[in-house]
């Protein structure tokens, strides 16, 4: 089918609430169906509209006035992470039943700007956005093998909105405060970042991060290999004005690769990380971590979390609901391959999750939770009929259906 027409289709069945799923339900055993009624579901972004020959990557935010922001990367190449791609924005003044036209924040100008991590500052209000860039002709693969100068390799940007999301800064390069020498991929987020809202990093910005490292100069690893990634975190404590680097995972032993990674602050205070792991040699794709010092330093090691293995390898989301809610995380839950957008929830701090809402059986790869609220949590994720990535999707979940 062409892409017009599949595209059609796949706008007519997100605007139909998806009343149908293309596979057979979940088992009640492991999770629960939600039925979508009313404005339960709205879709910001499909492929091939608006310019972009796809959308991906969606990161979202409420602000202090209750304006959801859906950030997400417009790729005008293709569904490839490389090329002409920019960081877009849509706003939503109703809890997301409705956006507003697309924006681009940081456009790419034939190069590559992605990886939105946003966060509102508890202390102002502002939306600061931290980014990531490359030059577009270069490849994930030649960064990590040392191949690429490092004016076009992977650099760090921090924008920031003092109206609600309507307008952003030029990006600001803050690569020499957060880049250390011989790193050599570096990604911010994707997903929310985090604001510390009690103890005594209150006002803190934290950045979940990961970047990969260069080989021993005796080795013979070109430096593409898994087990040079890292997880790290980025934080500032004047507003996002400047920056620092945290936490260092460089382990680079092969048996957890933390890659993508996003964080929650828990009700004692901690900070929960959870990362992808790519391609490590422990069971599982799923690793996790904890703070006790606001992301200057690890509890422990990230380990691989035994109750997230139906998730594959993937981008998630956490997020810690208030007055004592369980943390909740998002995302597939078919362990082989991109699929059923799920919502787990953890009642201990996050040592064990449990399945608690599966959104639909359709293919579904990156998300993003965002609080709407006191009744309603929304999940901005990637979907579509055929594939996982033919639209981004706002689903608002009430909370009940998530916390039983």
């Amino acid at each position: 089918m062409p892409l017009t027409s599949r595209t059609a289709a796949v706008l007519a069945a997100a605007t139909g609430l998806l009343a149908a799923t293309t596979a057979a339900a979940v088992p009640a055993a492991s999770a629960t169906e939600l039925p979508t009624r009313g404005c339960a579901s709205s879709v910001p972004y499909v492929s091939g509209q608006g310019g972009y020959a796809t959308y991906r990557i969606p990161a979202t935010v409420s602000t202090r006035a209750g304006t959801v922001l859906a950030f997400a990367e417009g790729r005008r190449d293709g569904a490839g992470d490389t090329g002409d791609i920019d960081v877009v924005l849509r706003r939503s003044a109703d809890g997301g039943c409705t956006w507003g036209p697309l924006k681009v924040v940081a456009a790419g100008n034939g190069d590559t700007r992605g990886n939105p991590a946003p966060v509102v500052d508890p202390r102002t209000g502002r939306v600061v956005l931290v980014t990531s860039y490359n030059g577009g002709g270069v490849t994930e693969g030649q960064i990590m093998r040392g191949e690429v100068p490092a004016e076009r390799s992977r650099r760090v940007f921090v924008q920031v909105s003092r109206d609600d999301g309507r307008r952003f800064t030029a990006p600001r390069d803050i690569t020499a405060d957060v880049k250390p020498p011989g790193w050599r991929w570096y990604a911010t987020g994707p997903g929310h970042a985090l604001a510390v809202t009690r103890g005594p990093y209150a006002g803190r910005l934290v950045v979940p991060a990961n970047h990969s490292a260069a080989p021993l100069a005796d080795s013979a690893d070109s430096g593409q290999e898994p087990r040079y990634y890292g997880a790290h975190a980025i934080h500032s404590d004047d507003g996002g004005t400047t920056w620092r680097l945290g936490f260092v995972d460089d382990t680079y032993d092969g048996l957890g690769n933390a890659n993508e990674n996003i964080a929650a602050q828990l009700p004692d205070g901690r900070l929960y990380f959870s990362a992808r792991d790519q391609h490590g040699s422990s069971v599982g794709n799923r690793l996790d971590t904890y703070s006790g010092d606001g992301a200057e330093s690890l509890d422990r090691p990230y380990t691989v979390q035994p109750t997230l293995l139906d998730v594959p390898v993937v981008q998630a989301s956490v997020l810690q609901l208030p007055s004592g809610g369980p943390l909740l995380f998002s995302g597939p839950s078919v362990p082989t391959m991109r699929q059923a957008m799920s919502v787990w929830r953890s009642d201990d701090a996050g040592a064990t999750f449990s399945r608690s809402t599966t959104l639909s059986q359709r293919p579904a790869a990156y998300s993003d939770l965002v609080p709407l609220g006191r009744t309603h949590v929304g999940v901005l994720y990637e979907t579509g009929v055929t594939g996982p990535y033919e639209t981004i999707e706002f689903r608002r979940l009430p909370v009940p259906a998530v916390v039983r």
